[in-house]
């Protein structure tokens, strides 16, 4: 007769509430680990906001808007490799201007060591003049102390107190600062602004540099990430909305709510939406036990507007470029880039970007089209002579989290004081801006918490770059 075997627990449930960056990122660094791992997405895709559509005209996806990583963001990269797609990108050894008079400055790094490996490119810059330079390269050197700082104020005038003119925040500063973390300067907080600095461009000589996709997100964040997933036993439900996390009679995590009305039991629950989105998924009564969770409701969004323009010919000769002075901030030329065209003949297919879009925003997507149109006219005559086989213009009105001053005080941390209930999003407390790469350290860090709680703590976040032996020493 043989001798039954004991019964074991189930392996503990981690409930996933948001399929995009930060929730894939939690879920990506907690398969293998003798984990049940559900994710729940109330859309048809993963992704977040690094998604697509499909262009009805052609059948192809369309990502909403260009999405680009530094060399700097070591944890987006670290997760890129991990799901295996890190090979879909395209590192840039240099960043190109466009000046307001046409001609091309490219950025890059020459001999000397971080921080000043970027010099040399920098004093050749084309849209600034000497003094100019002058006047940046002793805003660098003031951005490196925080003792100058003043609690709320903006970025621009702090550039103010240190020396800079209108004409070198707008050629130089706005161009770096605004795409970067999709807020005005005026409306900037100083510390985000000094982390862009140091971080990306100083500290290594490798951070400024960009990586580009060379797929689609909807390919990259979505259709790739959905079936490697289901390889690595995780399960996903799209099109599965929450409408609440329930708790038990102590007050700790019991599961979750569906808009179905199914009940889910969960040992942990991972919220990793909007942060617009979190306070309605609290049940009352826990809001009010933890006033801390309400300053969740004081953070604002900041828009992106994203306009995709497919020339029945070449019209642009770069494969990407940054520029300098105008509406218009980026232009990534997709045809280059991806390989795509406008019309089975051929063309061109360029997606532009218009960060911290608050002035487009009253304005209709005809008006927004007529005016990079315009610019682009005056950037490249090509434009005139050529046909605009088709348009698309897609604001994102809740792109990111609006780096305000003083903003990193409502920021929460991935662990609540709910046992089982953590929080991520590039939103909450990670140390980096409104990035791909904040929204991964969180996914890590809520990850780290629930290790930490089923007792097999495990560091999860990878470190930054290390900074140069010059670089530590000045900065």
């Amino acid at each position: 007769m043989s001798t039954p075997s004991p019964w074991r627990p189930p392996p503990p449930h981690i409930a996933i509430v948001g399929g995009g960056l930060a929730g894939l990122a939690a879920a990506s660094i907690l398969v293998g680990r003798n984990l049940r791992i559900t994710l729940f997405e109330a859309r048809p895709r993963l992704g977040g906001r690094a998604s697509s559509f499909t262009d009805p005209a052609s059948g192809e996806l369309v990502d909403n808007c260009q999405h680009v990583s530094m060399a700097c963001c070591t944890n987006l990269d670290d997760f890129c490799r991990r799901v295996g797609a890190s090979h879909l990108f395209r590192r840039e050894p240099a960043v190109v201007f466009l000046g307001l008079d046409g001609r091309l400055s490219r950025l890059q790094a020459g001999r000397l060591p971080a921080p000043f490996h970027l010099a040399g490119s920098f004093l050749k810059a084309t849209y600034l003049t000497w003094p100019e330079k002058l006047r940046v390269a002793w805003g660098l050197a003031c951005l490196r102390s925080k003792k100058g700082d003043r609690p709320g104020e903006s970025f621009a005038d702090w550039l103010l107190r240190h020396g800079q003119t209108v004409r070198t925040i707008n050629l130089y500063w706005a161009t770096v600062l605004v795409s970067a973390l999709n807020e005005r300067l005026d409306q900037m907080d100083v510390g985000h602004a000094r982390k862009v600095f140091l971080d990306g461009f100083l500290r290594n000589r490798v951070g400024f540099q960009m990586e580009i996709p060379l797929a689609p997100l909807g390919e990259l964040y979505g259709t790739r990430l959905e079936e490697w997933l289901a390889e690595k036993g995780v399960t996903v439900r799209l099109t599965t909305g929450v409408r609440t996390v329930d708790l038990d009679d102590e007050g700790s995590v019991a599961g979750l709510t569906l808009r179905s009305g199914e009940t889910v039991a969960a040992d942990f629950v991972v919220l990793a939406v909007p942060f617009d989105r979190v306070l309605a998924l609290m049940p009352p009564a826990l809001v009010a036990r933890v006033p801390e969770l309400a300053k969740i409701d004081a953070l604002r969004a900041s828009p992106i507007t994203g306009v995709h323009l497919w020339f029945d010919r070449p019209v642009c000769p770069l494969d990407h470029v940054a520029i300098v002075g105008r509406l218009v901030q980026w232009v990534f030329n997709h045809t280059a880039l991806q390989g795509r065209t406008a019309t089975a003949d051929g063309g061109q297919y360029l997606q532009l970007v218009i960060s911290a879009a608050y002035d487009l925003l009253p304005l209709d997507n005809a008006a927004i089209l007529d005016a990079v149109l315009a610019e682009l006219s005056e950037i490249w005559p090509a434009v005139r002579d050529a046909k605009l086989v088709r348009s698309r213009v897609v604001t994102e009105h809740g792109a990111t989290f609006a780096v305000r001053p003083g903003v990193d005080a409502l920021r929460p941390p991935q662990r609540t004081p709910v046992d089982g209930l953590f929080l991520a999003g590039d939103w909450t407390d990670t140390g980096w801006p409104a990035t791909m790469e904040g929204a991964v350290r969180s996914g890590y860090r809520a990850a780290e918490g629930v290790l930490a709680d089923l007792g097999t703590p495990f560091h999860l976040v990878l470190p930054d770059l290390p900074a140069g032996r010059l670089a530590r020493w000045l900065l």
